[in-house]
């Protein structure tokens, strides 16, 4: 690898390190804000926060489904389980954006 194509990486790197770190700022600003809703959110719309949260933080689903005795704990598992195969960059984007909606709608 010459001079020039080792510069062009270490920017490619530096730039794409900068986006990812403001993507985690723009992820954990939004988790925060959803924790402060004036008034909480349907049912449904908390499992979709809750799915892309869980696929932000560690991917793919990785625990058994709750047994049939735990409907609260299959429904987030459901939840999460719906977002299998997601980046964990697309699930933050989407956490954002969802995040977004849900304070336009109930406040923080």
């Amino acid at each position: 690898m010459g001079d020039a194509e080792c510069k062009h990486f270490s920017l490619h790197f530096v730039v794409l390190n900068h986006e990812l770190h403001l993507q985690d700022a723009s992820f954990q600003k939004a988790a925060d804000d959803v924790k402060n809703l004036k008034t909480k959110p349907k049912d449904a719309e908390m499992l979709e926060i809750y799915g892309l949260f869980k696929q932000a933080m560690v991917g793919d689903i990785n625990i058994s489904r709750p047994s049939m005795l735990d409907p609260k704990g299959q429904a987030k598992w459901d939840a999460w389980n719906t977002r299998k195969g997601m980046s964990t960059g697309e699930a933050k984007e989407n956490y954002v954006k969802k995040a977004g909606e849900l304070i336009a709608k109930y406040g923080k």
